[in-house]
C-alpha cells in the first residue's frame, strides 16, 4: 500500500468535485439512453415484426430467386436498391437497402417465400435512432456532439482522480476495498457507498468510454488521422469499392451477372453471420460481399467482377490494421454485441453506475455550504510536481476539448484570484 499525499489529495479532490458537478447530469443521460439503446434489436423487432419477419411455413414453401425478390423491391421503391441483407433464419424477411444520403439507412423488407413487399423501415423516423441521436449528441447535432465529447473526457478526469482520492490508506488493509460504513452518519454512507462502488466500476467505465470515444468529432478524427498515418485503419476497398471495376469488352456490354449467381459465390465462401451484398453503382461497377460476423477475425470483404463473376479483391479481417482492431472490439464491447455476458455487464454498469452517480451527489449535498459550491480546500503551499504537469499535458493533448476547457477554467480561475487581489 503505498503512502498518500495529503496535499496532492486536497487538488485532486477538488478537481474530482469540479469533474463531477460538469458531468453528472450528461453521464446519467448517457447512462439512461445507453440501457435503453440495449434493448434495440428486441425493440425493432417487437415494433416492426411484420416487415421484419414472415409467418410462411419453410417446410412447405422454398424461397423464390433473389433476383425475383429485388426485381420486386425496386418496384415498390421511390429509389434505386443498393444493397441487399440475407436471411439468417427461416422467418426472417430479405432486407433491400434503399439509396439515400448519410449513415441512416431506408430498409424495404420482402417475403422470400412469396416475393410479397411488406412494408419500409426509415431509420430516422425509428424510436431507437432518437434515443442514439439523444446519447451521441443530445439531439443537438454536431454541438451536442462537441459537449457529450468534452463530458466524456471530464469523466476519465473524474475516474482518474477518484481512484487516487478513494485508494485506502496504509494500513486499512484489504477491508478498505469493500468496506461501506452504515452507522457512521448519513454523509459518511453516502461517500463510501458512492466511493466503493465507482472502484469496482472505474475498469468498466475506462472500458466503456474507450468504445464510445472512437464516435466523437475531435478525437475520433485525430484517431482516424493516426490510423492513417501509421496504417493500422482498414485497408483500402474494405469500406467502399472505389477505384475498382469490371471489365467491359470494347464492342459490346456482356449481361451483367444475375444476383442468384452473385448469392451463390457469397454462399460458397461460407462467411458466417449476416452476408450483405452490395450491388453495381454503375456499368463498371462492382459487387461487394461483406458479412458482420460475431468475431472479427471471421469478416471478409469479396469484391466480385458484375460479368464474369471473377474475384477482383478479397480482403480477411488478417489484414485490418491493429488499432482498428482494438477500435472495433470495443467499439462492440460499448454497445453489448458479444454475446449475453457482455450485455448484462453492460446493463449492470449503468444501473450501478446511476446509483454511484447520485450517492456522490448526495454526499457533495449534505458536505456543501448553502453560500458556496464547496469545493475542497487546496493549501498555498501545494505545487504540482513534473510527474503530474506532464500527465495533464499528456490528457490535454489526447483529448483537445479537456484541454480546451482547462485552460480556460485555469484563465477565469486566475481573473478571479486577480480580481480579489486588487479588491
Amino acid at each position: 500500500m503505498f503512502t498518500k499525499n495529503n496535499l496532492l489529495n486536497s487538488w485532486l479532490w477538488k478537481w474530482h468535485v469540479i469533474a463531477g458537478l460538469i458531468t453528472l447530469p450528461f453521464m446519467l443521460l448517457l447512462a439512461i439512453t445507453g440501457t435503453i439503446y440495449l434493448f434495440k434489436d428486441n425493440l425493432n423487432q417487437q415494433l416492426y415484426q411484420q416487415q421484419m419477419f414472415n409467418q410462411s411455413n419453410p417446410t412447405q414453401l422454398s424461397r423464390l430467386p433473389l433476383s425475383q425478390q429485388l426485381t420486386v423491391a425496386q418496384q415498390a421503391a421511390d429509389q434505386k436498391i443498393v444493397a441487399v441483407t440475407l436471411p439468417t433464419a427461416a422467418t426472417q424477411n430479405t432486407t433491400f437497402k434503399i439509396a439515400g444520403k448519410g449513415r441512416a439507412s431506408q430498409l424495404l423488407y420482402v417475403n422470400p417465400y412469396t416475393a410479397e413487399v411488406k412494408g419500409e423501415v426509415i431509420q430516422q423516423q425509428t424510436l431507437m435512432y432518437t434515443v442514439r441521436k439523444l446519447h451521441g449528441e443530445i439531439l443537438l447535432g454536431q454541438a451536442g456532439t462537441l459537449i457529450v465529447e468534452l463530458v466524456a473526457s471530464w469523466f476519465i478526469v473524474l475516474i482518474l482522480t477518484g481512484l487516487y482520492i478513494w485508494w485506502p490508506k496504509q494500513g486499512s488493509g484489504a477491508a478498505g476495498f469493500f468496506t461501506i460504513r452504515f452507522s457512521a452518519g448519513k454523509r459518511v454512507f453516502w461517500r463510501d457507498l458512492h466511493a466503493v462502488i465507482g472502484f469496482w466500476l472505474s475498469a468498466f467505465m475506462l472500458m466503456i468510454l474507450a468504445g464510445g470515444m472512437p464516435w466523437t468529432d475531435v478525437f475520433g478524427s485525430q484517431l482516424k488521422w493516426v490510423q492513417q498515418q501509421t496504417q493500422t485503419g482498414f485497408p483500402m476497398h474494405w469500406m467502399q469499392s472505389k477505384g475498382l471495376t469490371s471489365t467491359v469488352a470494347f464492342n459490346s456490354t456482356p449481361p451483367p451477372l444475375n444476383i442468384d449467381t452473385v448469392a451463390d459465390i457469397a454462399q460458397q465462401q461460407q462467411l458466417d453471420g449476416v452476408v450483405t451484398i452490395r450491388l453495381p453503382e454503375n456499368a463498371v461497377g462492382v459487387y461487394s460481399i461483406s458479412n458482420r460476423a460475431l468475431l472479427l477475425r471471421d469478416q471478409k470483404v469479396i469484391h466480385i467482377d458484375q460479368y464474369s463473376g471473377e474475384i477482383i479483391k478479397s480482403l480477411s479481417w488478417n489484414e485490418v490494421g491493429v488499432l482498428m482492431d482494438l477500435r472495433q472490439i470495443f467499439m462492440r464491447l460499448h454497445q453489448g454485441e458479444y454475446g449475453l455476458i457482455n450485455w448484462l455487464v453492460l446493463l449492470s454498469v449503468a444501473l450501478l453506475f446511476s446509483l454511484t452517480t447520485i450517492a456522490g451527489l448526495t454526499s457533495y449535498l449534505l458536505r456543501k455550504p448553502s453560500n458556496n459550491w464547496g469545493f475542497p480546500k487546496v493549501p498555498a503551499r501545494f505545487k504540482a510536481d513534473k510527474i503530474l504537469i506532464i500527465g495533464i499535458i499528456i490528457l490535454g493533448a489526447v483529448f483537445p476539448l479537456f484541454g480546451a476547457s482547462l485552460i480556460l477554467l485555469s484563465l477565469w480561475s486566475y481573473w478571479k484570484s486577480t480580481r480579489k487581489r486588487i479588491a
